[in-house]
């Protein structure tokens, strides 16, 4: 079993994480900062320790430390991760995620050879799918969850930016699973699949007789997502004429759907997020600078996988775990030297291009992942 030592100074917060913890199968002890020292922990076994972050000097304790915030804030999550912290959780508390890092820490300890494990972490949505947790212990990544944390509850509009492959949907879900507006209907379109010709009815409908094929009335992307969240990927691809169109929807709350005169008034939150240098394309033309001004309230940069090269081993498990449970294998151990030749890799294709790296380990591999392995196959 498990021993936790939680030092936070809030009652409430301090019986909230007890409970919990003990119903999880934790042995959980609660101090004072000042009754505990290096050779109290050694000597009781903690493997984990919860703290407030009031001392700022977890890390002399020599035991991996989780800060648990009520007063929260991203230089505070910068600092802490700096300082050695393996997360940094602000109230209320996500205990999805809380115990997902302690048992990827209490898992790492009983074996530093082999990757640590760490249980897929997800959040139900509306109509039964669920959201998978954002996987990493950088700063890069801290940061992100802490944007999202901080935004989500409002209704800003919000730019996600970033390479192909690094997760910026999911950046999106978590801000629609994080706000007012998670019991209500998440919307995706991507503008860049969409025929320039097609984009107008897809985001805001038609009437039937609009065009040739229009047999029916149809409802497009902006009432589809009415009360909830509209999420425009790829944004950077859309036409200049579906520009102006999307411009005045956010002006107004309001669209019209193509072939009528009549405005539908919508209640919609848009994310939207690009691969692309969005102030190049405004320069070239190719982008209107009013409508990136509207969408652009709050930018979120997620970064390209190679800046955070140290969550590598803990998406390399995640997915182990997860092509296993889909292919009805037995998750695989990934030697130390595998490993490292996985965390020297490029990544051109970030969080994509690991996944599938991963699935075709775990297919063409023996009982183990090896660095042969890892030569051979990637």
């Amino acid at each position: 079993m498990a021993k936790v030592l939680i030092l936070e100074q809030s009652k409430s917060m301090r019986n909230t994480l007890r409970e919990r913890l003990e119903f999880e199968g934790f042995a959980t002890t609660v101090a004072r900062r000042d009754e505990v020292s290096e050779s109290v922990c050694a000597r009781r076994g903690y493997d984990v320790i919860l703290s407030d972050g009031s001392s700022g000097d977890e890390a002399t304790l020599g035991v991996p430390f989780i800060i648990v915030t009520s007063s929260g804030s991203i230089d505070g999550a910068v600092m802490a991760v700096r300082n050695g912290a393996e997360d940094y959780i602000t109230a209320p508390v996500d205990m999805n995620r809380l115990l997902c890092s302690m048992k990827r820490i209490v898992e790492r300890e009983e074996d530093d050879a082999a990757v640590p494990v760490i249980a897929p972490s997800k959040t139900k949505r509306r109509g039964g799918s669920m959201t998978e947790q954002i996987i990493g212990s950088s700063v890069a990544i801290q940061r992100v969850r802490q944007l999202i944390d901080r935004v989500a509850p409002s209704d800003a509009r919000v730019l996600i930016m970033g390479e192909n492959g690094t997760g910026k949907e999911l950046v999106a879900r978590w801000l629609h699973d994080k706000s007012a507006r998670a019991a209500g209907p998440f919307v995706e379109v991507n503008c860049a699949a969409i025929p320039s010709e097609l984009i107008e009815s897809e985001l805001f409908g038609h009437e039937r007789g609009a065009f040739t094929s229009a047999i029916k009335q149809r409802k497009g992307k902006f009432e589809q997502a009415n009360g909830g969240t509209l999420f425009m990927d790829e944004i950077g691809d859309m036409s200049l004429s579906a520009q102006a169109k999307v411009l005045r929807a956010l002006q107004e709350n309001k669209i019209s759907r193509v072939g009528s005169d009549k405005d539908v008034v919508v209640d919609v939150r848009v994310v939207a997020a690009t691969n692309k240098d969005i102030r190049a394309e405004i320069a070239k033309g190719n982008f209107r600078e009013d409508l990136y001004h509207r969408l652009s309230v709050i930018v979120i940069k997620v970064p390209p996988l190679r800046e955070r090269a140290g969550d590598i081993a803990e998406l390399v498990h995640y997915f182990i775990e997860k092509i296993a449970a889909e292919h009805n294998m037995q998750p695989k151990k990934v030697d130390v030297e595998a490993m490292a030749a996985l965390k020297a890799m490029p990544w051109t294709g970030n969080i994509r291009e690991l996944r599938n790296v991963v699935e075709r380990l775990m297919i063409l591999s023996a009982e183990r992942i090896t660095l042969q392995d890892v030569e051979q196959y990637c």
